[in-house]
């Protein structure tokens, strides 16, 4: 099992999974050719994906699916939540599929278990996802999180962990106060030391790959998420990866 971000963060973001022959995309919030480009710098046939999960209908994430899906004819996973606010793109495609947010599933050789977020969103969801020995937990967009998102996480070999601003950066900047009222609430996103404190709950005794992930570019910075991060698992800050907008990952395996 291996993965690896296209990218990540209010632009765009998209991540492939790679399970024997099965390879699926969590999200795409990028346009068709860009995605096809950022695609095949990890060495991926646009082709070759064999389905797309989605957490929620916020355009970042879910912005290029249904374009990406009809020219690929890619299979598209969603909540019933999710498909009730975005279903009009998705009208036309031929394989559509919804699941409740507490739904198991697989999808060729990965094994995909969704859990409910805190997001300001109709019925959003991240997932762990795996291929029956190693877990992958992603979890990008929350406000704060709940003891089911704890333990859904506990455990993992892999986490991909939002940390999207420092709190600081954000109420010293120049966003407009509904928006920064909108980050810092319960249904908006992690800030850096909620996500480490996150992170310090949970069981990581099997952990051996932690990525930050949605960083706001103007009110966070790679350093400033890996210390936060680092402090949480007594590492060194060099040992946290960071997911790019731009240039998001390259692979990693389990």
């Amino acid at each position: 099992m291996r993965f690896a971000s296209l990218g990540s963060g209010s632009e765009g973001n998209a991540l492939v999974i790679e399970v024997g022959d099965t390879r699926v995309l969590v999200d795409c919030g990028f346009r068709v050719r860009d995605t096809v480009a950022r695609l095949a710098r990890l060495g991926v046939a646009a082709d070759s994906i064999d389905a797309i999960l989605v957490t929620h209908e916020h355009a970042d994430h879910i912005g290029g699916v249904a374009g990406f899906a009809a020219r690929y004819r890619v299979p598209v996973w969603l909540t019933f939540g999710t498909l009730e606010m975005a279903g009009d793109r998705f009208a036309r495609l031929p394989q559509v599929y919804g699941f409740d947010s507490h739904d198991v599933f697989a999808v060729g050789m990965v094994e995909v278990r969704p859990f409910p977020v805190p997001h300001d969103a109709r019925e959003p969801v991240q997932f762990v996802v795996g291929d029956g020995v190693h877990r992958l937990g992603i979890l990008t967009d929350i406000g704060v999180t709940t003891r089911y998102v704890e333990a859904s996480l506990s455990g993992c070999d892999a986490l991909v962990l939002e940390c999207n601003h420092d709190l600081g950066m954000l109420e010293g900047g120049d966003y407009p106060w509904p928006l920064k009222q909108r980050i810092a609430s319960r249904l908006g996103h992690l800030h850096n030391e909620a996500a480490a404190a996150l992170l310090a709950a949970l069981d990581t005794s099997r952990l051996s790959h932690v990525v930050a992930a949605h960083l706001s570019q103007q009110n966070n910075t790679p350093d400033k998420a890996r210390a936060a991060l680092s402090k949480a698992l007594n590492c060194a800050p060099d040992w946290i990866g960071i997911a790019d907008q731009h240039d998001g990952f390259a692979w990693r395996a389990l």
